[in-house]
């Protein structure tokens, strides 16, 4: 009898037809620091030290906005779910105003606020300096990359990830090749790694706006409207919450690394730009069930939601244990790539380590994230997120005052932070999508 071959569940293959555009998407802002961390590496420590607090610093920015990606992904697949394009559309285009009025006002105030927001992270002399130049220059394309957030949000709704990752993967070779030019070739250093970034953001957010035209054409009005917006807003000041207690420990760290020495927080941030490239591989997988579980509730109901949970979750602890391997096997070789330093690489060794037995606690936390957005409830996302900012505060406050951990006890202050999480968002998912009972038995 001829063996069957095994094939993957339609929901699995679904998941993960969407996660792979999903990844190169989530991947641009954590490459465009990427980049520019191995190219400043090697124009200097003092250099890179000055990315590392500004990269903290934008980070909290680009995530403190991602409630218009993630808000607008929810909202737009659930009319889609329910056969409702108009108000999908309607949807976008507020979206859309929306990331406007929060990018106008922020780019100035990022921009004149920069050499006091930088000193709260503790950087002090040319640091500082190369900490502010950068931040000054990347604040010019802040509205550029909200309009690129909502609009990402308005075609992951509607399960069309592939055109996301053609836009921003053009964007970033754009990025490398002028980074090139202006810091080597015309020697602006650090100046020359934003200008590049800001130029690619530009060009991303303008194809972004011709891709969604059609997309959001049904919209019964183009006017801005606080009924459309409103909703974005309550799940933006919960996501808010949730993305500002997630920073503050994750900033948090670097403010700690800074205070340590110049060597621990170059090495701090070439772990950090790591962490946040293999993390977005997990969210990749999340981020299809932000979209799958909003549409099956706002077409079938809690029982096919939970489905989908059930399979994002499993494959993310298969995705999370190959990223142990592959950054175990990395940690004595990696930190090469960025720096010539020894000092600093013996350090990221070390944090590489501790990063890579953390991964698939990571991926469990990172999959409920995004179930729990596609079914809606930012509250507990947002309340949670400052528990566990509570939790682990004093782990990093030990870092600093104890001597000794430096660097390996930043990161088993982070390994905890991502253990709660994956803890935690299990139950709440279980309690808000329980399975039913003729699955159960």
């Amino acid at each position: 009898m001829a063996r069957r071959s095994p094939t993957l569940h339609p929901t699995d293959r679904r998941i993960l037809r969407l996660a792979f555009p999903a990844l190169g998407a989530l991947a641009t802002e954590p490459l465009y620091v990427l980049v520019d961390t191995a190219i400043i590496g090697r124009v200097g420590t003092d250099e890179l030290a000055g990315l590392a607090v500004a990269a903290a610093i934008l980070a909290l920015v680009f995530a403190g906005s991602n409630f218009l990606t993630y808000g607008t992904t929810q909202r737009v697949a659930h009319h889609v779910g329910a056969g409702d394009r108009r108000g999908a559309a309607g949807v976008g285009v507020q979206a859309l105003w929306l990331a406007l009025f929060v990018g106008l006002p922020v780019a100035p105030l990022l921009a004149l606020g920069a050499p006091a927001v930088v000193g709260v992270f503790g950087a002090s002399g040319s640091v500082a300096e190369h900490a502010v130049e950068y931040l000054q220059i990347r604040a010019i394309a802040v509205p550029f990359m909200l309009v690129t957030l909502a609009a990402q949000g308005v075609l992951r709704g509607v399960s069309d990830y592939r055109s996301p990752l053609v836009v921003l993967a053009v964007a970033n070779v754009g990025n490398v090749a002028l980074e090139l030019v202006l810091v080597f070739g015309l020697g602006l250093g650090i100046a020359g790694a934003a200008w590049s970034t800001v130029a690619a953001q530009i060009a991303a957010a303008v194809a972004f706006g011709v891709l969604i035209r059609r997309r959001v054409a049904l919209a019964p009005t183009w006017r801005p409207e606080w009924a459309g917006q409103a909703p974005l807003l309550l799940a933006g000041r919960h996501l808010l919450l949730r993305v500002g207690a997630m920073l503050g420990v994750l900033s948090g760290t670097t403010a700690v690394a800074a205070r340590i020495d110049a060597p621990t927080l170059a090495a701090h941030q070439i772990v950090m730009s790591m962490f946040l490239l293999v993390a977005l591989t997990l969210d990749a997988l999340a981020v299809p069930a932000q979209t799958i579980v909003a549409e099956e509730l706002g077409r079938q109901g809690r029982a096919a939601a939970r489905e989908v949970a059930t399979r994002v979750v499993r494959l993310s602890i298969i995705t999370g244990s190959g990223l142990t391997v592959l950054l175990a096997t990395g940690a004595a070789w990696l930190p090469a790539v960025f720096t010539p330093d020894t000092a600093v690489a013996e350090r990221a060794t070390s944090g590489l380590l501790i990063l890579a037995i953390s991964m698939v606690p990571a991926a469990i936390a990172f999959a409920h994230d995004g179930i729990l957005i596609g079914a809606g409830d930012y509250r507990f996302l947002g309340v949670a997120a400052v528990a566990y900012l509570v939790a682990v505060a004093p782990l990093g406050v030990a870092t600093l005052v104890v001597e000794g951990p430096g660097i390996a006890g930043l990161w088993l202050t982070l390994g905890t932070w991502m253990l709660l999480r994956s803890v935690v968002n299990d139950r709440r998912t279980r309690h808000l999508l329980p399975t039913p009972p003729e699955l159960s038995a």
